[in-house]
């Protein structure tokens, strides 16, 4: 499937188109680079969301274990949210608190209500089974570096560096491009 190269406005129309064919309660797995917009995106998506039902969001921000913990996070996203939620189980996921540099809070979901997880690393916790929609959202890489460091200044910049490492070793790893059923391009 080609990228499409449109602004963070027209992002949503082939997300939506995807959400409509998926059915009733969909989950919507929001994945691509740091400061390519996944956040803007899933914000979008529920204020234009198709039916009366708003979805729950979860944020893989909350979940990172700290500035190396993408695979950490993975692990938690397919075994306490996506593989229970798939199998009519409770699901929920536990926040981090990076101030405390320590797990927080758990937070339950409801299975009967629709569930956008956006962030790094979603499509590698997510077997096509798991998900219904699963959207890679690219950018260009200058853009993307500034967006990160504009909305996290220096707490992100002296980490950009190591996560870029982590985030080039999923990629190479896993691939998680090659599960998008939608496949977007922001360019601005």
């Amino acid at each position: 499937m080609p990228d499409r190269n449109v602004s963070h406005g027209a992002l949503l129309a082939p997300v939506l188109h995807a959400i409509a064919a998926a059915g009733p309660n969909p989950t919507v797995l929001i994945d691509g680079p740091s400061g390519a917009g996944k956040s803007t995106l899933a914000d979008a998506l529920l204020a234009q969301w198709p039916s009366n039902q708003t979805p729950q969001l979860v944020r893989m921000d909350d979940i990172y274990p700290g500035w190396d913990g993408l695979d950490a996070a993975i692990r938690q996203l397919r075994r306490y949210v996506l593989g229970p939620r798939h199998a009519g189980q409770p699901a929920s996921w536990q926040r981090y608190d990076w101030s405390e540099n320590q797990p927080a809070e758990w937070h339950p979901l409801d299975t009967a209500r629709p569930l956008i997880v956006e962030g790094c690393g979603t499509l590698a916790a997510a077997p096509a089974a798991f998900s219904d929609v699963r959207v890679w959202l690219g950018a260009d890489d200058d853009l993307r570096k500034q967006r990160a460091l504009d909305r996290d200044g220096d707490a992100f910049r002296t980490h950009w560096d190591q996560w870029q490492q982590e985030w080039a070793t999923y990629l190479e790893q896993g691939r998680p491009e090659r599960r998008a059923t939608v496949r977007v391009r922001a360019s601005t």
